[in-house]
């Protein structure tokens, strides 16, 4: 059965540096999650804290009704149901990959122990590889075997740190999808830490974005992509721009593209200059529009062009096109703006 977890007013402090501040979220059973952030922004620490091998300053940690960490109580790591799968694999190089895969199952009988072996082998596409040794695997299937060992013992919880890093960039994201089948049939809760948002977008079901040992945002990946609750969330995922304006009213923005409708935050007054959210995918390509940009610069992505515009107003903004759209640089293209969702920052002016 899936577990639940929680974590309330979470702190984390190592030697007076604090590492974790006033962390909190709850994962519901089976749900996975995703932590993303800039590198010593907090996420592996928070992954560690959760496995008990950090203790807390501040805060809770529970998974259903059990108490697993508090100020001046850590539940050691072995009694807590979490596996955890790592960066570097942790493979034993002297044991085949059954044995491996054995090795957390000491608590079962011989015969209860090389059922479940079997079970996780078939289900992670290795039952061909039992009798070989790590060095006598690809790296994918090396991948496979930690994550076969992590489920074995059928933990409470899966906690997997950065598992995919050593994968081309372009690998990641066909992995994850894979690895989120496995958990969701052995529907497991799990946490994944990476740095890369499409792998991120692929495994998650919720991501957590931190920056220096907070959640700025923790929601579903469309919201965290299309309604960024900060400017930080805002950069950080995904690419964008900001365009200046001015709001007019409750639903009126003022802006070079022309006056945009729709709804914003409404602590921002008529009158107030703001910084508008605009995504790639929010400026369509379109060679009959009155609104023309210059082509700066271009990017060739197989099946569309990323190219970065230079507005009248000296602004620049970003536009996806398909690759049939050709456009040199320096040359001008019709666009025009087709926001679905108003996210509005105060502007920010130059120091």
């Amino acid at each position: 059965m899936a577990a639940k977890l929680e974590v309330r007013n979470l702190s984390v402090n190592m030697q007076d540096d604090s590492i974790l501040r006033n962390v909190s979220f709850t994962l519901e059973p089976g749900r996975i999650a995703s932590l993303l952030g800039p590198s010593g922004c907090g996420k592996t620490s928070l992954l560690r804290a959760i496995a008990g091998f950090l203790p807390v300053s501040a805060g809770k940690i529970h998974v259903h009704d059990r108490l697993l960490s508090k100020t001046h109580y850590t539940l050691p790591p072995e009694n807590r149901h979490i596996g955890m799968m790592f960066q570097d694999l942790a493979l034993f190089p002297h044991l085949t990959v059954s044995q491996n895969i054995g090795f957390g199952l000491k608590s079962l009988n011989r015969n209860d122990r090389q059922v479940r072996t079997r079970q996780v082998l078939e289900l992670t596409d290795l039952d061909c590889q039992g009798e070989k040794y790590p060095h006598q695997l690809s790296f994918g299937q090396q991948q496979r075997v930690a994550l076969a060992r992590a489920l074995a013992p059928k933990p409470e919880i899966l906690l997997l740190d950065e598992p995919f890093s050593n994968l081309d960039p372009d690998l990641r994201e066909q992995v994850a999808t894979g690895v989120r089948k496995i958990l969701k049939h052995e529907d497991v809760t799990a946490i994944l830490v990476t740095h890369d948002q499409h792998e991120a977008f692929a495994m998650a079901d919720e991501i957590g974005v931190i920056l220096d040992g907070s959640v700025e945002q923790w929601d579903t990946a469309y919201n965290i992509y299309h309604r960024p609750k900060t400017r930080f969330v805002a950069d950080f995922i995904g690419l964008g721009s900001m365009v200046p304006a001015k709001v007019l009213d409750a639903c009126t923005l003022e802006t070079e593209f022309g006056h945009v409708k729709g709804e914003f935050d409404p602590e921002f007054t008529s009158g107030q200059e703001v910084d508008l959210l605009v995504r790639p995918d929010d400026i369509p390509h379109d060679d009959s529009s009155p609104i023309t940009a210059l082509v700066e610069e271009k990017r060739f992505r197989g099946s569309e062009f990323l190219y970065k515009l230079r507005l009248i107003s000296g602004n620049f903004v970003l536009c996806y096109a398909p690759s049939h759209h050709d456009h040199q640089i320096g040359e001008p293209i019709g666009i025009k703006l087709d926001l679905e969702h108003l996210v509005v920052f105060e502007r920010k002016h130059p120091d």
